[in-house]
């Protein structure tokens, strides 16, 4: 790592300007490694359903993974994309490489220093944030996540600092590594858990997985420190005193980070609610959660990583201007939706073969699997809403406004924090349902805000830059496909009532997929002759 006075790095490796590398490109890049990193993930969630099922100490753990990962929801990715990669990506754009460079540096060293503070404020509170954020928890299951909080906080600073190598690999285009870069951290923990899982079991097993995380933050960045770093030119390692657009970044950093922690209070208070309901709660709202953010991920997310860099370079004041936002904007949503609408019809109509599917073994049997469906059903209501929403944030991260995404973000914690409380204590009640539904009310609460919040982003970037959605003759559409698919699985597992659950999953995740891809394409969409088109241009290439 170079000291200030050192000779000078390399120069830094301007991105690739083919518009082939931009949009749909970089889209394509980020779902392929998000996609393989959830695949990890579904096993890892499998794996710990086999061993810990929705027992006592999942809840453990599921709580313990959520405390320190304030810390990286404070100073991770989103913030970053929202406040280091619009700048550092515009300094690319007009190939100014030493402030480039400066602002890379400063933002890694800036991130060190707080980070550390924060583990070590962390490791030595962990008693008081286990008493503040789970106060339901009394007795060996505080004590188990009190110590389980030491063991992850440390891990939690190693994520934020690959935060700092995703925005620098995805300034540079290059983003794949860093979203598949998760495989390996879900490959430690599912060698611990196997290792673990043959002798011991309950806390001590929790334990053991929660060493695994902490080796597979340091893997997951260690992984890609050394492509990140040539692209950076080095670390300049000093805090960018003097420098505007060091000023810049944490001018934009401050409002975000308020309203990341706006939006990690939302999480916790869910968590509290959540320690209050029966036991399992926790862990059934987190296997649930896995699946929820599969699609988030894959589309909203992809599409909204790849997209902030290339707006960045080209928002501006100018009439030309908005109009390339505002068709970036138009083609993205419509990207984002054909595959999120029917992903949400599948939530609802075939999610018990999707979670039986993901984890039906070993302690997690078929009253497990209704629980989860029924809290993924409820989230499933907003997905859509949670996901288009991404990327109008994105376009305010573009426009280096990041206050009005902050407030409404305030306001869409508010809402659901007000719905959640009221539908998990009052809902089963009402309904005259076990007091275990309350955990889908808590995300039904979430998911209805989700809306709430993407109106208002929606209408406030209109008001700036002009109108840029979805034609609602072409949602319609994508509903009705959705829905006909959404008729087709049901109708096929219906059909296979009573037989393994891996062969209905064999015929009926297939028969939907079809389905929607068949009435979507004989509605006129654009859309299943462009993803097939391009899957088979794929293959034929290689």
């Amino acid at each position: 790592m170079p000291e200030p006075d050192a000779p000078v790095a390399p120069p830094l490796s301007s991105p690739a300007s083919s518009p082939a590398r931009r949009g749909g490109g970089g889209a394509l890049l980020v779902g392929a490694g998000i996609f393989l990193s959830r695949i990890a993930g579904l096993v890892r969630e499998r794996v710990f359903a086999h061993f810990l099922g929705n027992s006592a100490a999942a809840d453990v753990f599921r709580a313990a993974v959520r405390i320190p990962n304030l810390l990286q929801n404070l100073f991770g990715e989103g913030v970053l994309s929202a406040s280091f990669i619009p700048v550092y990506s515009k300094l690319l754009g007009e190939k100014n490489e030493a402030d480039a460079r400066r602002v890379a540096g400063a933002v890694f060293s800036l991130l060190s220093l707080v980070t550390a503070a924060f583990v070590v404020l962390g490791v030595a509170g962990a008693p008081l944030l286990v008493a503040l954020l789970v106060p339901g928890f009394e007795g060996e299951k505080k004590d188990a996540t009190v110590q389980l909080v030491r063991i992850l906080f440390p891990g939690t600073g190693f994520l934020v600092l690959s935060a700092w190598c995703l925005g620098i690999l995805n300034s540079h285009r290059r983003f794949f590594l860093s979203y598949v870069a998760p495989v390996v951290w879900n490959a430690s923990i599912i060698a611990a858990l196997v290792w673990g899982g043959r002798t011991y079991g309950g806390y001590d097993l929790a334990t053991i997985a929660a060493w695994g995380v902490l080796a597979g933050c340091l893997l997951q960045f260690a992984v890609q420190l050394p492509v990140a770093l040539p692209l950076a030119g080095g670390i300049a390692v000093g805090l960018g005193r003097g420098s505007a657009h060091v000023g810049e970044v944490l001018r934009n950093f401050a409002p975000v980070v308020i309203g990341r922690g706006v939006a990690q209070m939302s999480a916790y208070v869910d968590e509290v609610i959540a320690s209050h309901l029966p036991s399992g709660a926790l862990s059934a709202i987190g296997y649930a959660s896995v699946l929820y953010t599969l699609p988030v991920s894959l589309f909203g997310m992809a599409v909204s990583a790849s997209e902030l860099p290339e707006m960045s370079r080209e928002a501006g004041t100018t009439e030309e201007a908005r109009e390339a936002l505002r068709a970036r904007l138009r083609a993205g949503l419509r990207r984002i939706a054909f595959l999120v609408v029917p992903s949400a019809a599948a939530f609802l109509s075939i999610g018990d073969v999707l979670v039986a599917l993901v984890y039906r073994s070993g302690k997690f049997g078929s009253d497990d699997v209704r629980w989860v469906w029924g809290i993924l059903a409820a989230s499933s209501v907003g997905l859509l809403a949670a996901t288009l929403g991404r990327l109008y944030s994105s376009a305010f991260y573009a426009l280096r406004d990041t206050r009005t995404p902050l407030y409404f973000a305030i306001t869409r914690v508010l809402v659901g924090t007000a719905l959640a409380i009221t539908f998990a204590f009052h809902g089963p009640g009402w309904l005259g349902i076990s007091d275990h539904w309350g955990a889908a009310g808590i995300t039904l609460g979430s998911a209805l805000a989700a809306w709430l919040e993407f109106a208002l982003l929606r209408g406030a970037l209109a008001r700036r830059i002009g109108a840029a959605g979805i034609p609602v003759s072409v949602m319609a559409r994508f509903v009705v496909a959705a829905a006909a698919a959404a008729a087709t699985g049901v109708a096929a597992k219906t059909a296979l009532a009573g037989h393994s659950h891996y062969l209905i999953a064999a015929v009926t995740i297939p028969s939907y997929g079809a389905a929607y891809f068949t009435i979507a394409a004989a509605l006129q969409l654009d859309e299943p002759k462009t993803y097939l088109g391009g899957i088979l241009r794929r293959f034929r290439r290689r």
